[in-house]
């Protein structure tokens, strides 16, 4: 199983996540490329930090939402947006390059990561950046998404490589889709509840409804958030959990 975690969401003066911590736990680092956080000097040292640990590094890109932490959706048309997700990818894979290797794959972030489970056009305009990339730089990136979305079906149907992800602390519909975070519940904060949902994951491929009930998740990677209070803590002990029961964490990219 591979952990990722949103690194790099900070802006200016501003941080937001343990980015020190989380990356001596995470083997996958969603790096957020300016347009919902992050901001050249802390994508520097992000991409620094994970070829320091052999952390994968991953283009978090998003809708261009700095007020709104990328959490708000937006009517972006296609053309449009896969020009903002390319100039995503491509800042990152500077900075990336810098610090001796390269954006390893792409997971879109709040707003658009959701709109790509159902929006065609959305998620179309995301295979359409990486796409470009592929034509610029020579090679095919993954595409972290939900299982079953319309983004990972468009992105096989384009020839390119994709990856599976659940979370460990986000409530899931009877559907095998993300409770919105407008919803009570949404998010887990109980660390048993986050560890418990992580194990379920990795180990049964399942994991919890909003309902009470139970969903069939097949991930090969596992998210966790690293914008909660202790995230860094909680992150620690999910992994010391996994390798307890067995789960050899390991990036896929």
């Amino acid at each position: 199983m591979d952990l990722n975690a949103d690194l790099g969401e900070g802006f200016g003066r501003w941080v937001l996540t343990d980015d020190e911590a989380l990356l001596s736990v995470v083997t996958s680092a969603n790096v957020a490329c300016g347009f919902h956080a992050g901001d050249p000097a802390t994508m520097r040292q992000v991409c620094e930090g994970a070829v320091a640990r052999g952390v994968r590094i991953g283009a978090q890109v998003s809708y261009r939402d700095l007020a709104g932490f990328g959490r708000r959706a937006m009517d972006v048309p296609r053309a449009e947006l896969a020009d903002e997700l390319t100039y995503q990818i491509g800042a990152l894979e500077v900075f990336a390059r810098a610090a001796g290797a390269g954006v390893a794959y792409v997971k879109p972030h709040g707003a658009l990561y959701n709109r790509a489970v159902h929006d065609e056009q959305q998620a179309a305009a995301v295979v359409d950046a990486v796409g470009a990339f592929a034509r610029a730089y020579g090679r095919e990136l993954p595409i972290l998404g939900l299982p079953g979305s319309a983004l990972l079906r468009l992105a096989a149907d384009a020839g390119l490589p994709t990856v599976t992800e659940a979370f460990a602390d986000r409530a899931y519909t009877p559907a095998g889709t993300l409770v919105p975070r407008t919803e009570p519940g949404a998010v887990l904060h109980d660390p048993e509840a986050v560890v418990a949902q992580a194990l379920a994951v990795a180990v049964a491929g399942e994991a919890a409804t909003a309902d009470g009930g139970r969903v069939s998740v097949a991930a090969t990677s596992l998210c966790l958030h690293g914008d909660t209070p202790g995230a860094a803590a909680l992150a620690s002990r999910v992994r010391t959990a996994l390798e307890a029961a067995g789960v050899r964490i390991e990036a896929f990219a």
